[in-house]
């Protein structure tokens, strides 16, 4: 059984308008729409009895709102992070992901997009130096393409949904890293 108290929650910020047309979000900067506050202060009570150290987010102010509500909401700090910065989709940020898909076979084919192998680097040494200093679980604010591939890393063969306001928790063991659980919602 995993040490539970070296645990990382990666909580996939709430809705924006660019989720609910289906656009690549990257490094655009939309705020939450009124579901994403919703799921924020959603996602925050029911983060409540873990009992966070602190909580780390991307830059963008979605993910920034999202942690701003979980922090106040556990009383605990909220620092930002560029390292759990989403993708950048180059030239294709903005437009509908089935478009790009359409077009170029896949989001990956598509010229200019940051690679998941670097999105997946930066954000592995980010959670790396984050759990050597952590006695208690810590929220980590941040966006699908980042938490995909942390998940595929540690277990190939899950396919998470990754919804805006879920999260999925993963512990630190003397093995590495595991997965406890994935797309979990608030009620």
């Amino acid at each position: 059984m995993p040490d539970t108290s070296r645990r990382i929650l990666l909580v996939r910020h709430g809705r924006t308008a660019f989720n609910a047309e289906g656009r690549l979000r990257g490094l655009a900067d939309p705020e939450l729409d009124e579901t994403g506050i919703a799921q924020a202060h959603a996602t925050a009570l029911a983060l409540q009895p873990v009992g966070l150290l602190a909580v780390v987010s991307s830059p963008l102010q979605r993910a920034v709102r999202t942690a701003e509500i979980i922090a106040d909401s556990s009383g605990v700090s909220h620092d930002i992070d560029a390292a759990f910065n989403d993708r950048d989709y180059g030239p294709w940020t903005g437009h509908a992901k089935a478009d790009v898909i359409a077009q170029w076979g896949s989001v990956d084919a598509a010229p200019g997009v940051e690679s998941s192998a670097t999105v997946l680097a930066r954000a592995m040494e980010a959670l790396d130096a984050l759990i050597r200093s952590s006695d208690r679980p810590i929220a980590v604010v941040t966006h699908d393409a980042v938490i995909r591939p942390i998940l595929a890393r540690i277990h190939p063969d899950l396919a998470p949904d990754v919804e805006t306001g879920s999260w999925a928790e993963i512990a630190h063991t003397r093995e590495g890293w595991a997965i406890l659980s994935v797309d979990n919602t608030a009620p």
